[in-house]
């Protein structure tokens, strides 16, 4: 991944294959939306990111959670579950799911990524914070959109930062997906390869300042269009008006 990422350039997908392709999103437009789409979060040209809030909308984000990792040799079994503190998101390009991520906001249960890498997150739960975590991260390869993978990202920030006050993000992710979330995200390495039971493969904690991303998009975002702008992902999300209104959307669905 070498020079600035403009509205030309590549981007390359934590596993090394594309993600790509220009695809240039409609403004966010509350006219877009129908009235009956009471789990649709924002209506794109290309794509729609809905809240994987019933039984049918985990069970999509759960097909294509094991078509991805079963390849990568990460077992075929997982389930995304209901749960109070738990956020699944899905995009969808004419009703096929090709992404979906979940935030899991800090609990009496705690986190997912705790089991292995506790005493690094509780460093952070020490000096203050609220931690969240983004798990089961999915996109079909061949659908490739910059934007709906920021979208899915941007809309993420939004529950942790706008509706959750969280102050850290930790993600576990196999070692040589590592540089796609320092380099595109901003996230930093926080301890050394460990064994993750729940995919039986190596992970590294990584870590970013929810503040960091805030400045990030304020900064850049909305400014895809620009062939100069920063080497990160961030210039693929949401302008300050646009999240603004994702916000009240997001608000309104409770």
């Amino acid at each position: 991944m070498s020079g600035k990422i403009g509205p030309n350039k590549s981007l390359d997908a934590p596993d090394g294959n594309g993600l790509i392709g220009d695809v240039h999103a409609l403004g966010l437009d509350s006219t877009a939306i129908p009235d009956d789409a009471d789990d649709l979060v924002i209506e794109q040209k290309n794509f729609r990111i809905r809240l994987a809030d019933t039984e049918s909308g985990r069970n999509s984000a759960s097909m294509l959670i094991n078509k991805m990792y079963a390849w990568r040799g990460y077992g075929s079994a997982h389930q995304v579950k209901a749960s109070p503190s738990r956020i699944t998101l899905t995009a969808s390009d004419k009703e096929k799911v090709i992404g979906t991520v979940t935030l899991g906001i800090d609990s009496e249960e705690g986190l997912l990524a705790d089991e292995i890498f506790k005493p690094e997150i509780d460093k952070r739960r020490n000096a203050g914070g609220k931690v969240c975590e983004l798990t089961k991260l999915a996109f079909d390869p061949d659908i490739r959109s910059k934007f709906a993978l920021a979208s899915l990202f941007h809309i993420v920030f939004i529950y942790g930062r706008r509706m959750h006050n969280c102050t850290d993000v930790f993600i576990e992710v196999n070692p040589r997906h590592r540089r796609f979330y320092e380099t595109m995200l901003g996230f930093r390495r926080q301890c050394e390869i460990r064994t993750n039971p729940r995919v039986n493969a190596p992970a590294v904690l990584l870590w970013v300042d929810i503040g960091y991303v805030e400045e990030q998009i304020h900064k850049y975002g909305g400014t895809s269009d620009n062939p100069d702008t920063t080497r990160s992902l961030y210039p693929y999300f949401f302008s300050p008006r646009e999240e603004a209104g994702i916000h009240g959307r997001l608000v309104s669905l409770g």
